[in-house]
């Protein structure tokens, strides 16, 4: 699917034409060659980042257009997978982890994380199918899910505060219309994205681990706040309509 290569802490995804969809910075739908994941030094900061990026592009000899995510992550961690129509790389820190209780009463670490804090899970994400525009969305969705999953059972975490997804499908591939998990495109995402992940937490902290906790992380944040619930009103002229009434 893709060819990676890693130069001057860039790592360029390249395939010609390929269409992408991104989360991260310049994000939304492009078509081109390439989408990047920029190693960054921890307390990164940038006045202008289009420019800081255009630097460490041509720094490292790429001269594509195209997406581009940012990591505090040393690249030598970046580690992928591939299965049937799909190839994943993936890069991932955990500094700043983010944590989601199901019972946030007691909880007591929100800290801002309006500045960059170091860490990141970064996943780049195609297949050689024609998706559907739709298809396309939904399988940054697969992606985000499968990671926050593998994270959750493998640290606690659903993610960190910085986490991005780029999609990518090839528009002269065999068309496919759905990336769902029961998809050939979706099932195979899953398992790219799990074993990628799991590499790459591997190669990043080895046999010490991530930080178990947020506490035990320099950065972090917990969502600890409760939303107000509400069911929506049923129209009155039509609720008693067929089919109203189930539960």
């Amino acid at each position: 699917m893709f060819e990676t290569t890693v130069a001057e802490d860039v790592l360029r995804v390249r395939r010609p034409g390929t269409r992408w969809l991104s989360t991260g910075w310049r994000g939304g739908e492009w078509t081109g060659d390439a989408a990047y994941n920029v190693s960054v030094p921890a307390g990164w900061t940038a006045d202008v980042i289009d420019d800081y990026l255009a630097e460490r592009l041509a720094h490292a000899g790429f001269a594509d257009d195209g997406p581009a995510l940012f990591t505090a992550v040393d690249l030598r961690h970046a580690r992928g997978a591939r299965l049937g129509p799909v190839e994943v790389v993936t890069t991932a820190g955990l500094s700043n982890p983010a944590s989601l209780p199901l019972d946030p009463d007691g909880q007591d670490r929100a800290l801002d994380p309006g500045a960059f804090s170091p860490g990141t899970v970064n996943v780049v994400v195609g297949t050689t199918r024609s998706l559907a525009p739709g298809a396309l969305a939904n399988l940054v969705a697969v992606a985000a899910e499968t990671k926050a999953a593998t994270l959750l059972e493998t640290t606690g975490f659903t993610g960190t505060t910085t986490d991005a997804v780029v999609a990518a499908a090839d528009p002269e591939g065999e068309p496919a219309p759905f990336s769902g998990s029961a998809t050939p495109v979706g099932d195979a995402a899953r398992a790219c994205v799990r074993d990628s992940l799991l590499a790459a937490l591997r190669a990043r902290y080895g046999d010490r681990g991530p930080p178990p906790s947020v506490d035990d992380a320099e950065y972090g944040v917990v969502c600890d706040r409760r939303a107000t619930v509400f069911r929506p009103e049923l129209d009155a002229e039509r609720g008693s309509e067929p089919g109203s009434e189930r539960r």
